[in-house]
């Protein structure tokens, strides 16, 4: 059953998170980009690691706003310092992958 409802959960990111197709479709494009330039199992482990990485951040992320909403529906200056952090988590998870992405992709086009 447990896994039944971590496959629910991911449901509900895709469902309720239009951010999360933006990861979704930025993966994509990076795992057509590793197939064409030929990646490394090294650089696939960490191609692997940044998408899984993201996409972690994005579900606690979520699961934090939703909390947050359930338990102070209204605006309320802490609340909305939880949820500016979560976010703030998204955003360092996408910048340290986008670098990897980087550093992996860039010498490759030279």
């Amino acid at each position: 059953m447990s896994f039944k409802y971590a496959l629910g959960g991911i449901y509900f990111l895709f469902k309720d998170q239009p951010n999360a197709w933006i990861h979704l479709v930025a993966a994509a494009g990076v795992i057509v980009a590793g197939y064409l330039f030929h990646l490394s199992a090294a650089e696939w482990i960490f191609i692997t690691f940044a998408i899984g990485f993201v996409f972690c951040a994005e579900l606690i992320n979520s699961a934090i706003e939703s909390l947050v909403d359930k338990v102070s529906p209204e605006q309320h200056p802490i609340a909305g310092k939880i949820k500016d952090l979560a976010a703030g988590a998204v955003l360092v998870a996408a910048i340290t992958a986008a670098v990897i992405g980087l550093a992996i992709f860039v010498p490759k086009m030279w």
